[in-house]
C-alpha cells in the first residue's frame, strides 16, 4: 500500500522589505508601509514538502539610451563624456568637482587613423585623463583574444566602474567586442557604443548585443547587456567607403521589407541619392529632399527595430523579425571570410527568402521584381556561389535546434508586412533553382 504524504505541501510567499539597513522576508502582500524604508519588486516564495525550495522572483530592469547630436568630438559638447548620466544631483557633482575625468576609449584602427587626432584635442580640451587602445576590429579579428586584450588593458588603466564607462567608437564588431569584455569586467562595467558606420548606427547601436566568434561561428559567445548609452552622430558616416553605406542599407531594407512599407519605399525612390550623399545633410547639390530621406531612413530604421528589440531584449520570444535575412547569411558570411560584409551576406540570405515567399504564394511575381531592383539599386549583391543548397538546409537545420523545434522563417508578405512560416524543403528547393536562374 502506497505511504500516505506525511507533510502536505505548505507554500509561503514573501515581500521582500527593507527596515533599518536590512532586508528581511515578510510573509504575505499587503505591507503596512509606514513601517517599512522600502518595498523590493523582488518577491521570494517557498514551498515546504519534505524538503524545502525557495524561489526568487527578481525583475531586472534595463535603462539605456540612443541619443542622436551632433559635433560629437567638438569641444564645446559634453555628450561623449556625461550624456549618459541620468541623475541631475550626480551631474551637477561631477561638474563642480574639479576632479579630472577618466575615461577608457577603444577604437578601431581606421577609425583612429581618420578621427585619433580630434578624439585626443577633445579628451585633452576636456582635461580627462585617458587610455586611447586602437585595435584592427574586424570580423576575422572578432575573438575571445581580442576581448581579453582588452581586458588586459582596462584593468591596467584600474578603472573605477561604479563612474568611468568604457567607450566603444567605431563599426559592429567594435561595438559588440567591447560590449562584451565591459560586461566580463567585475561582472558589468557600463559601456557607451558610438557607431562610425551606418550599419552600426542603426543595428548594433539599438539592442543589447554583445559577442565574439568562436568555434568558427557567429556571434557564438556573448551576453545581453546593453551599453549605457549610444550616442549617434551622422557626420562618422561621411568617412566610410560606399560599399560600407550600401551594407547599412541592407539592414535598412530589412526592416522595410518586414513592417515599414514607407521606408520601402523611400529606398526604393531615393536609394542611390542616400548612397551618393552618404547620409550627410549639408550636400547643396541634392538639397533638401536628400536632407529629408536621411533623417527620416535612419529615424524609420531605429525607431523599428527599438520596437523590435526593447520587449525581447533577450530574444525570449523565438518568433524575431529582425532574423529576416539572418538565418543562412551567418554561415555564409564565415564560410566566406573577409570577402563578404555582413549586410551584403544578409541580403544575399534576404534575397533567396523574396523567392521562397514568392513560391509560397507571399509576394507577387511584380513584388519580388520591385524587391530585387531596390536591392540592385543600392548596390547590394543578390545571389552567391557559395549560397548553395546544402548550407541552407544545413543553417536550417541548427535553427530547429536552438528555436524549440520550428524553423520560425521570417518571410515578407507584399510589401512591409511578414508572416514566420515552416516550408517545405520542396518549395525551398523550387525557390533555389529559380533564384539561381534569373538572378
Amino acid at each position: 500500500q502506497p505511504e500516505e504524504k506525511d507533510t502536505k505541501e505548505k507554500k509561503t510567499e514573501f515581500s521582500l522589505v527593507r527596515v533599518k539597513d536590512t532586508w528581511k522576508c515578510q510573509p504575505g502582500k499587503k505591507i503596512n508601509k509606514d513601517r517599512v524604508d522600502s518595498v523590493s519588486a523582488a518577491k521570494c516564495e517557498s514551498v515546504t514538502e519534505k524538503g524545502t525550495t525557495w524561489t526568487v522572483i527578481s525583475p531586472i530592469v534595463f535603462t539605456y539610451k540612443v541619443t542622436e547630436t551632433q559635433g560629437l568630438l567638438d569641444p564645446g559638447n559634453d555628450t561623449l563624456l556625461l550624456g549618459h548620466i541620468n541623475d541631475p544631483q550626480q551631474l551637477e557633482d561631477i561638474k563642480k568637482s574639479n576632479k579630472p575625468i577618466r575615461r577608457f576609449v577603444v577604437i578601431d584602427q581606421e577609425v583612429f587613423q581618420i578621427y585619433g587626432s580630434k578624439l585626443t584635442e577633445y579628451l585633452t580640451a576636456k582635461n580627462v585623463s585617458y587610455k586611447i587602445l586602437a585595435l584592427p576590429t574586424t570580423e576575422e579579428n572578432k575573438s575571445m583574444e581580442m576581448a581579453l586584450k582588452i581586458l588586459d588593458e582596462v584593468n591596467n588603466f584600474s578603472l573605477d566602474r561604479r563612474t568611468e564607462p568604457i567607450i566603444a567608437i567605431g563599426g559592429g564588431v567594435c561595438l559588440d567586442i567591447v560590449g562584451l569584455a565591459a560586461s566580463l569586467y567585475r561582472r558589468r562595467t557600463p559601456y557607451i557604443r558610438v557607431p562610425t558606420t551606418l550599419l552600426s548606427y542603426i543595428d548594433a547601436s539599438v539592442g543589447a548585443k554583445t559577442g565574439v566568434n568562436f568555434a568558427n561561428c557567429k556571434n557564438k559567445l556573448g551576453a545581453y547587456i546593453p551599453p549605457a548609452a549610444t550616442f549617434l552622430d551622422l557626420s562618422f558616416i561621411q568617412t566610410i567607403p560606399r560599399r560600407h553605406i550600401a551594407n547599412g542599407l541592407a539592414e535598412m531594407l530589412k526592416m522595410a521589407l518586414m513592417k515599414h512599407r514607407a521606408l520601402f519605399e523611400l529606398l526604393e525612390k531615393h536609394g542611390s541619392v542616400l548612397l551618393d550623399t552618404k547620409f550627410q545633410v549639408d550636400n547643396s547639390l541634392y538639397g533638401c529632399s536628400s536632407f529629408m530621406a536621411a533623417s527620416q531612413a535612419t529615424h524609420i530604421a531605429i525607431m523599428t527595430m527599438l520596437e523590435e528589440l526593447a520587449p525581447n531584449l533577450w530574444e525570449d520570444d523565438l518568433n524575431r523579425l529582425v532574423d529576416f535575412g539572418h538565418l543562412i547569411s551567418p554561415a555564409l558570411e564565415m564560410k566566406v571570410l573577409p570577402s563578404l560584409l555582413h549586410g551584403e551576406a544578409v541580403n544575399i540570405d534576404m534575397s533567396y527568402m523574396v523567392y521562397v515567399s514568392q513560391e509560397c504564394g507571399l509576394l507577387t511575381e511584380e513584388e519580388k521584381q520591385r524587391i530585387i531592383s531596390c536591392m540592385l539599386s543600392l548596390e547590394l549583391p543578390v545571389w552567391h556561389e557559395e549560397f548553395t543548397m546544402d548550407l541552407i538546409q544545413n543553417s536550417l537545420q541548427d535553427r530547429l535546434k536552438h528555436s524549440g523545434g520550428l524553423v520560425r522563417m521570417p518571410l515578407p508578405v507584399g510589401l512591409g508586412q511578414a508572416i514566420f512560416n515552416n516550408t517545405s524543403y520542396e518549395i525551398l528547393h523550387r525557390a533555389y533553382e529559380k533564384w539561381c536562374e534569373e538572378v
